[in-house]
């Protein structure tokens, strides 16, 4: 009786003597276990393979940051604005400018509309139980996060001009998206399409709810167009808006 060698599986059949390979002596094995079953005449048995330990901790050391930093200058882009006119970033040099990043244009209705479906959403899951439904409530509460920032943005520009500082919104949505945004809501400031999402790649804008989404953003940067604050907070973009004032009062 002989063994059939896998590197993994070893079958014992009625078979010409073969050796089976053994692992390196200078290899330490992780973990050892074996098993064995019949089936149909032959014996399985399966081995979980030696591991080879790196030599040194170095080489398990990584790194994950942001590609634009506090205190870098971040990659120049020119975008299309919500009239169609490209937009350059260093259009904004000698003043401070204010660059956040976004999901989406995509509008169900008005904030207070969708103030009005995230309740009745949440009541309806709760009350009936409807899993479907709940798997959709997450959306739509991003959906209204948005309205909420632009609107926070919009409320608070006179703030931001007396501070010196324009306000630019960037997504990955057309410039007709942009328009309609812009017009239903009343915004005042520069909103630039990011189609393809280039620039929110140059920039590492990182994704939010677990990779789903584009992330919300927001940079500030100084008259010498040096960042000064990144700001990241999902499910409180109003905040997004406290911090960049108090930021700007400083420079």
């Amino acid at each position: 009786m002989a063994s059939l060698v896998h590197p993994t599986l070893s079958l014992t059949f009625l078979l010409p003597s073969l050796t089976p390979k053994t692992p390196s002596s200078n290899k330490l094995p992780f973990l050892s276990r074996s098993s064995a079953s019949q089936f149909h005449g032959a014996q399985i048995s399966h081995h979980i393979l030696p591991l080879s330990l790196p030599s040194s901790s170095s080489s398990l050391k990584f790194t994950i940051s942001s590609k634009v930093n506090k205190g870098q200058t971040p990659p120049p882009f020119t975008l299309k604005d919500q009239d169609g006119r490209n937009v350059s970033l260093s259009k904004f040099k000698g003043r401070p400018v204010v660059v956040y990043f976004y999901p989406a244009d995509e509008t169900p209705g008005c904030t207070k509309q969708c103030n009005k479906v995230w309740a009745t959403c949440t009541k309806i899951a709760k009350s009936r139980m409807v899993s479907v439904l709940s798997n959709h409530i997450a959306s739509v509460r991003h959906m209204k996060l948005i309205f909420v920032q632009a609107c926070a943005f919009r409320d608070s520009y006179e703030k931001f001009k007396k501070a010196g500082a324009e306000v630019v919104g960037i997504s990955g949505d057309d410039s007709s998206s942009h328009k309609a945004f812009a017009k239903k809501y009343r915004l005042p400031f520069t909103l630039l399409s990011d189609e393809g999402n280039k620039v929110r790649k140059e920039w590492g804008v990182p994704a939010d709810l677990f990779g789903t989404l584009p992330g919300r953003q927001t940079y500030v940067l100084d008259k010498n167009g040096v960042v000064q604050l990144i700001y990241n907070n999902q499910f409180q973009p109003e905040k997004h808006i406290g911090e960049t004032l108090k930021l700007l009062q400083s420079l």
